[in-house]
């Protein structure tokens, strides 16, 4: 006589109770691991490129609402920015925004630098904070590379 609850099968919630164990195990295994990396000082970045390029530049804000750049070192216009510019303001507020939190002035410039491996690099001097722009695709580190020759006339980069 067979009964309902003792067919030879375990019940379902011993089925799962191992694999669930198992995942639990390798996602502690994980944290750990990741934990360890961390605390060692591991690096996870690949290594900067040397440098190709650089240029210094100020981004001002305008009452109009449009975005002035500056050579900062020849102190002349190199472009304008009009309308949203969702990634070109973002990228501006973030570095900003650790500024303001380190009581710096938004006087100093910014360095964007262009490495030999072809990578863009939005550099914060004064608080050391970076932006790799090709993380944020082609299109928009295009929006920066566009502003290595911008305003320089007859000029060397």
């Amino acid at each position: 006589m067979n009964t309902l609850g003792n067919s030879g099968a375990l019940p379902q919630h011993q089925s799962l109770s191992r694999p669930m164990a198992l995942i639990g195990v390798a996602l502690v295994a994980v944290v750990v691991a990741i934990g360890l990396a961390r605390w060692s000082g591991l690096d996870p970045r690949t290594p900067d490129a040397a440098v190709q390029w650089q240029r210094s530049l100020q981004f001002t804000d305008l009452p109009d609402g449009d975005i002035a750049v500056l050579d900062a070192t020849r102190h002349t216009p190199v472009a304008r920015f009009s309308g949203e510019q969702g990634f070109l303001r973002s990228t501006l507020r973030a570095l900003a925004r650790e500024r303001h939190r380190e009581g710096i002035g938004a006087d100093a410039p910014f360095l964007l630098i262009g490495r030999t491996d072809g990578r863009l690099t939005l550099l914060d001097p004064a608080t050391e904070q970076r932006i790799d722009l090709e993380s944020f695709g082609p299109t928009n580190a295009a929006l920066f590379a566009g502003l290595r020759l911008a305003g320089l006339q007859n000029s060397n980069p």
